[in-house]
Protein backbone atom coordinates (compact mmCIF):
# COMPACT_ATOMS: atom_id res chain seq x y z
CA UNK A 1 0.00 0.00 0.00
CA UNK A 2 1.72 3.43 -1.10
CA UNK A 3 1.21 6.26 0.84
CA UNK A 4 -0.08 4.75 4.28
CA UNK A 5 -0.95 6.72 7.14
CA UNK A 6 -1.19 7.49 10.47
CA UNK A 7 -5.13 7.49 9.99
CA UNK A 8 -4.67 4.00 7.84
CA UNK A 9 -3.09 2.00 10.55
CA UNK A 10 -6.07 3.63 13.15
CA UNK A 11 -8.81 2.49 10.93
CA UNK A 12 -6.86 -0.98 10.55
CA UNK A 13 -6.27 -1.47 14.40
CA UNK A 14 -9.45 0.05 15.79
CA UNK A 15 -7.90 2.80 17.70
CA UNK A 16 -7.31 6.40 17.68
CA UNK A 17 -5.40 8.40 15.58
CA UNK A 18 -3.65 9.99 18.75
CA UNK A 19 -2.89 6.70 20.08
CA UNK A 20 -0.90 5.63 16.85
CA UNK A 21 0.02 9.10 16.53
CA UNK A 22 2.07 8.38 20.47
CA UNK A 23 3.34 4.93 19.78
CA UNK A 24 4.40 5.48 16.02
CA UNK A 25 6.57 8.71 17.64
CA UNK A 26 7.14 7.21 21.26
CA UNK A 27 5.85 10.21 22.58
CA UNK A 28 2.96 8.82 25.19
CA UNK A 29 1.66 5.79 27.47
CA UNK A 30 0.21 2.80 25.43
CA UNK A 31 -0.40 -0.52 27.09
CA UNK A 32 1.89 -3.18 25.60
CA UNK A 33 -1.09 -5.11 23.75
CA UNK A 34 -2.15 -1.95 22.27
CA UNK A 35 1.72 -1.06 21.13
CA UNK A 36 2.70 -4.47 19.88
CA UNK A 37 -0.70 -3.92 17.65
CA UNK A 38 -0.07 -0.80 16.36
CA UNK A 39 3.88 -1.51 15.52
CA UNK A 40 3.35 -4.49 13.87
CA UNK A 41 0.29 -3.45 11.44
CA UNK A 42 2.32 -0.41 10.94
CA UNK A 43 4.73 -3.02 9.40
CA UNK A 44 2.33 -5.13 7.39
CA UNK A 45 1.32 -1.92 5.95
CA UNK A 46 4.74 -0.85 5.05
CA UNK A 47 4.32 2.38 6.84
CA UNK A 48 6.89 5.08 6.26
CA UNK A 49 6.62 8.13 8.92
CA UNK A 50 6.61 11.53 7.09
CA UNK A 51 9.83 13.06 7.87
CA UNK A 52 8.90 16.56 6.61
CA UNK A 53 5.30 16.50 8.44
CA UNK A 54 7.38 15.42 11.50
CA UNK A 55 9.99 18.15 10.97
CA UNK A 56 7.16 20.92 10.84
CA UNK A 57 5.44 19.74 13.49
CA UNK A 58 8.31 19.98 16.10
CA UNK A 59 10.33 22.67 14.36
CA UNK A 60 13.53 20.65 13.86
CA UNK A 61 14.62 18.09 11.11
CA UNK A 62 18.16 16.84 13.12
CA UNK A 63 19.58 18.32 9.82
CA UNK A 64 22.91 20.56 10.02
CA UNK A 65 23.77 22.08 6.03
CA UNK A 66 27.32 21.82 5.21
CA UNK A 67 28.22 23.96 2.41
CA UNK A 68 31.99 24.04 1.59
CA UNK A 69 33.99 25.79 -1.80
CA UNK A 70 35.59 22.19 -3.02
CA UNK A 71 33.86 19.00 -1.88
CA UNK A 72 36.75 17.02 -3.84
CA UNK A 73 39.30 18.88 -1.59
CA UNK A 74 40.85 16.37 1.09
CA UNK A 75 40.88 19.61 3.98
CA UNK A 76 37.31 20.08 4.18
CA UNK A 77 36.49 16.11 3.90
CA UNK A 78 38.58 16.13 7.10
CA UNK A 79 36.70 19.32 8.33
CA UNK A 80 33.58 17.46 7.57
CA UNK A 81 34.14 14.40 9.09
CA UNK A 82 35.49 15.90 12.50
CA UNK A 83 31.65 18.06 12.55
CA UNK A 84 29.92 14.89 11.93
CA UNK A 85 31.76 12.77 14.51
CA UNK A 86 30.99 15.33 17.13
CA UNK A 87 27.43 15.72 16.25
CA UNK A 88 26.08 12.52 14.98
CA UNK A 89 25.90 10.79 18.45
CA UNK A 90 23.03 13.99 19.75
CA UNK A 91 20.96 12.75 16.55
CA UNK A 92 22.36 15.32 13.84
CA UNK A 93 23.12 14.26 10.31
CA UNK A 94 24.91 16.61 7.94
CA UNK A 95 23.50 17.46 4.23
CA UNK A 96 26.44 18.50 1.99
CA UNK A 97 26.89 21.04 -0.63
CA UNK A 98 29.57 22.64 -2.82
CA UNK A 99 29.65 26.38 -4.22
CA UNK A 100 32.68 25.63 -6.42
CA UNK A 101 33.78 28.33 -5.59
CA UNK A 102 31.29 30.23 -6.92
CA UNK A 103 29.49 32.94 -4.76
CA UNK A 104 25.90 32.60 -7.31
CA UNK A 105 26.20 28.70 -6.71
CA UNK A 106 26.89 28.90 -3.38
CA UNK A 107 24.09 31.62 -3.11
CA UNK A 108 21.65 28.76 -4.23
CA UNK A 109 22.98 25.82 -1.92
CA UNK A 110 22.29 28.35 1.49
CA UNK A 111 18.66 29.60 -0.32
CA UNK A 112 17.55 25.31 -0.50
CA UNK A 113 18.85 24.59 2.66
CA UNK A 114 17.12 27.57 4.25
CA UNK A 115 13.80 26.24 2.39
CA UNK A 116 14.39 22.31 3.93
CA UNK A 117 14.48 24.04 7.72
CA UNK A 118 17.76 22.45 8.26
CA UNK A 119 18.63 23.09 12.29
CA UNK A 120 22.06 24.72 11.23
CA UNK A 121 24.26 25.68 8.60
CA UNK A 122 28.15 25.73 8.58
CA UNK A 123 30.05 27.66 5.85
CA UNK A 124 32.86 28.00 4.03
CA UNK A 125 32.20 31.12 1.99
CA UNK A 126 33.29 31.69 -1.27
CA UNK A 127 32.47 35.44 -0.88
CA UNK A 128 30.11 38.11 -1.68
CA UNK A 129 26.93 36.65 -0.18
CA UNK A 130 26.46 38.79 3.06
CA UNK A 131 22.74 39.71 2.35
CA UNK A 132 21.54 36.07 2.43
CA UNK A 133 23.63 34.79 5.21
CA UNK A 134 22.77 37.95 7.56
CA UNK A 135 19.06 36.88 6.09
CA UNK A 136 19.75 33.03 7.41
CA UNK A 137 21.63 34.17 10.39
CA UNK A 138 18.51 36.95 11.15
CA UNK A 139 15.83 33.58 10.92
CA UNK A 140 17.33 32.02 13.89
CA UNK A 141 19.26 29.77 11.98
CA UNK A 142 22.92 29.26 14.04
CA UNK A 143 25.75 29.61 10.98
CA UNK A 144 29.32 28.56 11.67
CA UNK A 145 31.55 30.28 9.35
CA UNK A 146 35.05 27.66 9.04
CA UNK A 147 38.19 28.21 7.52
CA UNK A 148 36.88 32.11 6.37
CA UNK A 149 35.38 34.51 7.24
CA UNK A 150 33.19 37.35 6.08
CA UNK A 151 34.89 40.76 4.81
CA UNK A 152 31.76 42.51 7.36
CA UNK A 153 30.14 41.69 10.46
CA UNK A 154 32.21 38.38 11.18
CA UNK A 155 32.33 39.29 14.64
CA UNK A 156 28.81 38.75 14.78
CA UNK A 157 29.17 35.31 13.87
CA UNK A 158 30.58 31.98 15.58
CA UNK A 159 34.18 31.36 13.55
CA UNK A 160 36.84 28.28 13.12
CA UNK A 161 39.48 29.63 11.29
CA UNK A 162 43.62 29.66 10.82
CA UNK A 163 45.64 32.62 11.61
CA UNK A 164 46.29 32.36 8.18
CA UNK A 165 48.68 36.27 7.98
CA UNK A 166 50.61 34.28 10.74
CA UNK A 167 51.19 31.11 8.88
CA UNK A 168 51.92 32.31 5.78
CA UNK A 169 54.44 35.12 7.16
CA UNK A 170 56.18 32.12 8.24
CA UNK A 171 56.22 30.05 5.15
CA UNK A 172 57.60 32.85 3.52
CA UNK A 173 60.02 33.75 6.12
CA UNK A 174 61.45 30.25 5.75
CA UNK A 175 62.18 30.65 1.91
CA UNK A 176 63.62 34.02 2.37
CA UNK A 177 65.81 32.91 5.25
CA UNK A 178 67.09 30.10 2.96
CA UNK A 179 68.17 32.82 0.70
CA UNK A 180 65.48 32.60 -2.04
CA UNK A 181 64.84 35.95 -3.59
CA UNK A 182 62.72 35.04 -6.38
CA UNK A 183 59.93 33.37 -4.86
CA UNK A 184 56.60 32.72 -7.12
CA UNK A 185 53.45 33.25 -5.31
CA UNK A 186 50.36 30.92 -6.61
CA UNK A 187 47.31 32.95 -4.15
CA UNK A 188 44.34 32.36 -4.30
CA UNK A 189 40.63 34.61 -4.27
CA UNK A 190 41.45 38.08 -2.99
CA UNK A 191 37.20 37.83 -2.26
CA UNK A 192 37.91 35.91 0.49
CA UNK A 193 39.40 36.16 4.00
CA UNK A 194 41.98 33.03 3.22
CA UNK A 195 43.46 34.67 -0.06
CA UNK A 196 43.52 38.17 1.10
CA UNK A 197 45.43 37.41 4.94
CA UNK A 198 47.66 34.58 3.59
CA UNK A 199 48.48 37.08 0.86
CA UNK A 200 49.26 39.94 3.51
CA UNK A 201 51.31 37.34 5.09
CA UNK A 202 53.35 36.72 2.10
CA UNK A 203 53.85 40.47 2.30
CA UNK A 204 54.58 41.20 5.75
CA UNK A 205 58.17 39.20 5.72
CA UNK A 206 58.77 40.57 2.21
CA UNK A 207 58.66 43.91 3.60
CA UNK A 208 60.59 42.75 6.52
CA UNK A 209 63.09 41.32 4.33
CA UNK A 210 63.54 44.83 2.75
CA UNK A 211 62.30 43.27 -0.91
CA UNK A 212 59.57 44.64 -2.97
CA UNK A 213 57.17 42.04 -4.58
CA UNK A 214 57.54 41.29 -8.79
CA UNK A 215 53.85 41.31 -10.37
CA UNK A 216 55.29 38.81 -12.72
CA UNK A 217 56.14 36.45 -10.02
CA UNK A 218 52.36 36.85 -8.35
CA UNK A 219 49.74 35.04 -9.71
CA UNK A 220 45.86 35.18 -7.89
CA UNK A 221 43.69 32.42 -8.60
CA UNK A 222 40.82 30.70 -7.29
CA UNK A 223 41.89 27.48 -4.73
CA UNK A 224 41.99 25.21 -8.12
CA UNK A 225 44.14 22.85 -9.30
CA UNK A 226 44.61 24.75 -12.66
CA UNK A 227 45.90 27.44 -10.96
CA UNK A 228 48.71 25.93 -10.09
CA UNK A 229 49.40 24.95 -13.36
CA UNK A 230 48.52 28.28 -15.16
CA UNK A 231 50.87 29.21 -12.59
CA UNK A 232 53.84 27.51 -12.84
CA UNK A 233 53.45 28.46 -16.91
CA UNK A 234 53.66 31.99 -16.29
CA UNK A 235 56.17 31.58 -14.19
CA UNK A 236 58.82 29.70 -16.29
CA UNK A 237 57.95 32.35 -18.93
CA UNK A 238 60.30 34.81 -17.51
CA UNK A 239 63.32 35.72 -18.26
CA UNK A 240 64.85 35.31 -14.64
CA UNK A 241 62.73 32.03 -13.32
CA UNK A 242 61.82 31.37 -9.09
CA UNK A 243 63.93 29.45 -7.01
CA UNK A 244 61.09 28.40 -5.25
CA UNK A 245 57.26 28.54 -5.94
CA UNK A 246 55.00 29.35 -2.68
CA UNK A 247 51.51 28.20 -3.02
CA UNK A 248 48.69 29.26 -0.49
CA UNK A 249 46.19 26.01 -0.64
CA UNK A 250 46.87 22.30 -0.94
CA UNK A 251 44.80 22.21 -4.49
CA UNK A 252 46.88 24.59 -6.38
CA UNK A 253 49.97 22.98 -5.01
CA UNK A 254 48.88 19.64 -6.47
CA UNK A 255 48.60 21.41 -9.43
CA UNK A 256 52.15 23.16 -9.35
CA UNK A 257 53.65 19.91 -8.87
CA UNK A 258 52.25 17.51 -11.81
CA UNK A 259 53.06 20.93 -13.70
CA UNK A 260 56.72 20.89 -13.13
CA UNK A 261 56.82 17.37 -13.25
CA UNK A 262 55.16 17.54 -17.15
CA UNK A 263 58.11 20.12 -17.97
CA UNK A 264 60.65 17.90 -16.57
CA UNK A 265 61.31 19.46 -12.84
CA UNK A 266 62.33 17.47 -10.11
CA UNK A 267 61.28 18.67 -6.80
CA UNK A 268 63.53 19.83 -4.49
CA UNK A 269 66.48 19.63 -6.73
CA UNK A 270 65.48 21.67 -9.88
CA UNK A 271 62.88 23.97 -7.99
CA UNK A 272 61.48 24.40 -4.46
CA UNK A 273 57.94 24.16 -3.34
CA UNK A 274 56.23 25.64 -0.45
CA UNK A 275 52.72 25.19 0.35
CA UNK A 276 49.92 25.91 3.13
CA UNK A 277 48.51 22.73 3.16
CA UNK A 278 50.21 19.14 3.43
CA UNK A 279 49.41 17.37 -0.21
CA UNK A 280 49.55 13.07 -0.06
CA UNK A 281 50.77 13.16 -3.67
CA UNK A 282 53.90 15.06 -2.25
CA UNK A 283 54.80 11.90 -0.15
CA UNK A 284 55.66 10.07 -3.68
CA UNK A 285 58.51 12.58 -4.29
CA UNK A 286 62.35 12.31 -3.02
CA UNK A 287 63.14 13.77 0.04
CA UNK A 288 63.48 15.87 1.17
CA UNK A 289 59.71 16.80 -0.79
CA UNK A 290 58.00 19.99 0.22
CA UNK A 291 58.22 21.84 3.11
CA UNK A 292 54.13 23.03 4.24
CA UNK A 293 51.98 24.08 6.98
CA UNK A 294 50.62 21.14 8.62
CA UNK A 295 47.14 22.18 9.39
CA UNK A 296 44.29 20.14 11.87
CA UNK A 297 41.14 20.03 9.49
CA UNK A 298 39.78 17.40 11.95
CA UNK A 299 40.13 19.20 15.14
CA UNK A 300 38.88 22.23 13.49
CA UNK A 301 35.51 20.06 12.36
CA UNK A 302 35.21 19.19 16.27
CA UNK A 303 35.76 22.40 17.24
CA UNK A 304 32.80 23.92 14.71
CA UNK A 305 30.74 20.57 15.81
CA UNK A 306 31.01 21.57 19.26
CA UNK A 307 30.09 25.04 18.62
CA UNK A 308 26.82 23.84 16.79
CA UNK A 309 25.77 21.55 19.89
CA UNK A 310 26.05 24.49 21.85
CA UNK A 311 24.15 26.56 20.07
CA UNK A 312 21.23 23.61 19.01
CA UNK A 313 21.02 23.44 23.08
CA UNK A 314 20.90 27.42 23.42
CA UNK A 315 24.08 26.62 26.03
CA UNK A 316 26.43 29.28 24.14
CA UNK A 317 26.68 32.91 25.19
CA UNK A 318 28.13 35.33 22.15
CA UNK A 319 29.84 34.83 19.33
CA UNK A 320 32.92 32.13 19.77
CA UNK A 321 35.58 32.76 18.02
CA UNK A 322 37.87 30.14 17.51
CA UNK A 323 41.77 30.39 15.98
CA UNK A 324 43.73 27.29 14.94
CA UNK A 325 47.68 27.69 14.17
CA UNK A 326 49.50 25.53 11.26
CA UNK A 327 52.94 24.92 12.13
CA UNK A 328 55.83 24.46 10.24
CA UNK A 329 56.65 21.08 8.80
CA UNK A 330 59.42 19.68 6.12
CA UNK A 331 62.37 21.86 7.51
CA UNK A 332 65.07 20.41 5.63
CA UNK A 333 65.16 21.93 2.51
CA UNK A 334 68.52 23.67 1.15
CA UNK A 335 69.28 26.18 -1.25
CA UNK A 336 71.41 24.53 -3.55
Amino acid sequence: MANVTIKDIAKETGVSIATVSRVLNNSGYASEEIREKILSTAMKMNYLPNAVARSLKKEKTNTIGVVIPDITNPYFMKISKGIEDTIHPFGYNLIFGSGDEDPAKEREMLQVLFEKRVDAIVLATSGDNEEIIQKIKNSGIPIVLIDRKLNKKDQDFDFVIEDNIKAAYELTKYLLDLGHTRIGVVNGSLNVSTGSERYQGYQNAMREKGMDEDPELIFNGGFIETDGKEAVDRFMEQHSKPTAILSFNNTMTFGVLLKLMEKGYEVPSDMVVASYGEVEAAKLLKPPGITYMNQTPYEMGVRTGEILIDRLMKTARGPVHEIFEPTLNGKNLILE
